[in-house]
């Protein structure tokens, strides 16, 4: 619970503002521990009140120390507005990035003496750098992820969909002890893997096929991130030049990676590389269609952002991940993505995977190819 007061004084020390209302939910947790799906958080300078409905009563007093914990029949906004007209304040500092319309327009009506004063996305920066529990947790998510993966290919089979695979991999999630999958999961197969986000298909993996399963765990409340590339049979010429192409470029972003660095130094790494190959005359640095990569914790993606222009200096205990991708309109997609802590030297690749591509042959067996 300290760690909890602890943050909730960085962010009264960053935003100096008399009160701050905290509308997003995983913003919310990670001030005050509180997981329930319904709250709103009034930080005042001596004191944080946290609003709340009744299927949360005894829950949010079981999570939280050192929080006010209010009660509401149902919507529990109109205690947060009555709070803040008891306070008598002039100004409420909100999450412009984060409040929805219609909540904004209620508090705004209830409280006409009031100005309402959009803020920076102030605690999704303090949440940028991870405390060594963070990490932690973190890695806890990481293994399991691999874990499941694992486990998936030693008894995935010819023949299978891209939904089954999928649907494999999310129950075992759950069945090592996760929360879930952090976001849905991508099994692309062939062609469809050219497609960054694509959605598993009710069709089955065919032999010869580059496989990208990009696929991410929940675990007490933290997320994991990771992209593995398997195949039915040995891949041809030109899966193997993609596979080799993007593989050096993730271990030159990797490399890159340590405090100081500015975010697009990172991603620029990964698109030299890639520049120095092409198929069919064209550039893979060309079918590198989105950023090299991005923060997680209690949410899937947070900041930094490594991608071009970012300008933002690397930080020890920010966690990133390291994407990057080429995708061959038509024939194959390829990426690789592993989950990366900045130390004080420099930094850590938690996942522990091999980013080998791995090989099942037509009875299913697998190896790393």
């Amino acid at each position: 619970m300290d760690e909890f007061a602890a943050r909730l004084r960085a962010l009264r020390e960053r935003t100096r503002a008399k009160a701050l209302y905290v509308s997003a939910l995983p913003n919310i947790r990670y001030l005050t521990g509180f997981t329930g799906s319904a709250g709103h958080l009034l930080v005042e300078p001596e004191q944080a009140t946290l609003f709340t409905d009744g299927r949360y009563r005894t829950q949010a007093r079981e999570q939280t120390d050192g929080v006010v914990v209010e009660v509401s029949a149902g919507d529990s906004r109109p205690a947060l507005a009555a709070s803040v007209r008891s306070l008598r304040l002039k100004r409420l500092g909100f999450e412009a990035n984060r409040l929805d319309y219609e909540t904004h327009s209620f508090l705004d009506g209830e409280l006409p003496h009031c100005r309402l004063v959009p803020l920076k996305a102030e605690v999704e920066s303090l949440r940028q750098i991870k405390s060594a529990a963070e990490v932690e947790a973190i890695r806890r998510a990481v293994d399991l992820n691999s874990k499941a993966f694992d486990e998936v290919c030693s008894i995935v089979e010819p023949g299978w969909t891209e939904s089954r695979l999928a649907a494999e991999l999310e129950y075992r999630f759950r069945s090592l002890g996760g929360e879930g999958p952090a976001f849905p999961t991508i099994v692309a197969s062939g062609a469809h893997g050219a497609l960054p986000h694509a959605q598993p298909r009710p069709e089955a993996i065919k032999p010869q096929s580059l496989v990208v399963i990009d696929q991410g765990a929940i675990l007490d409340g933290y997320c994991s991130d990771m992209t593995r590339m398997i195949a039915i049979g040995h891949p041809d010429e030109t899966q193997n030049k993609l596979l080799q192409a993007v593989l050096e470029a993730q271990e030159a972003a990797i490399d890159a990676i340590r405090p100081g660095v500015e975010c697009r130094t990172v991603d620029s790494r990964a698109r030299q590389v890639l520049r120095l190959t092409t198929v069919g005359g064209t550039r893979l640095d060309t079918m590198f269609t989105h950023s090299t990569g991005h923060g997680l914790g209690l949410e899937i993606h947070e900041g930094p952002r490594i991608a071009p222009r970012q300008r933002q200096k690397l930080q020890a205990g920010m966690v990133v991940t390291v994407e990057p991708g080429v995708y061959l309109e038509g024939r194959a997609g390829v990426r690789i993505e592993d989950v990366v802590v900045v130390t004080e030297r420099g930094c850590e690749v938690l996942t522990s995977t091999s980013r080998a591509l791995r090989v099942l042959g037509e009875s299913g067996a697998s190896q790393n190819g």
